[in-house]
């Protein structure tokens, strides 16, 4: 029943895609995972542009996992096109990313965040943190974007 929500990380660190990869694997979050390199993809994959046209490949995620520090468009502008249009109003929007700076936290949370989490250093970490979110999903009731 829930293995058929997506989830969209937003990353441009490969490194960081993989550890991602292999923390759902070990926590057994089954959910599939879409991965976009940079904000100007991002917002190519929710509009349904380009390689993304395809919703039966490119679903509509309920959950967007987000890096805020990346090239071309950063995690805060996306996060703000992302609250500016109303198809995606509701798209609970994690913040995972490497800063700790009270700034970026408040920022975050005054565009619409709906969660910020620090990527922690160890893979262990990473996979617990991952499980949480696995619980969460379950038990959380995510409004549908299409």
């Amino acid at each position: 029943m829930f293995e058929d929500q997506t989830i969209l990380l937003v990353d441009d660190t490969e490194d960081d895609r993989i550890f991602m990869r292999a923390a759902f694997k070990k926590a057994n979050l089954n959910w599939p995972l879409q991965e976009v390199h940079d904000g100007d993809e991002a917002i190519a994959y929710l509009r349904g542009d380009g390689p993304y046209r395809d919703r039966g490949t490119f679903r509509l995620p309920i959950v967007m996992l987000l890096d805020l520090n990346m090239p071309k468009m950063n995690g805060f502008e996306v996060l703000k096109w992302v609250r500016g249009q109303e198809q995606f109003k509701l798209l609970q929007i994690i913040i995972l990313t490497a800063s700790t700076r009270p700034d970026d936290v408040k920022q975050a949370y005054s565009l619409g965040a709906n969660s910020f989490l620090v990527k922690p250093a160890a893979v262990e970490d990473l996979v617990k943190m991952v499980a949480c979110l696995r619980d969460w999903l379950q038990i959380n009731q995510c409004a549908p974007l299409n």
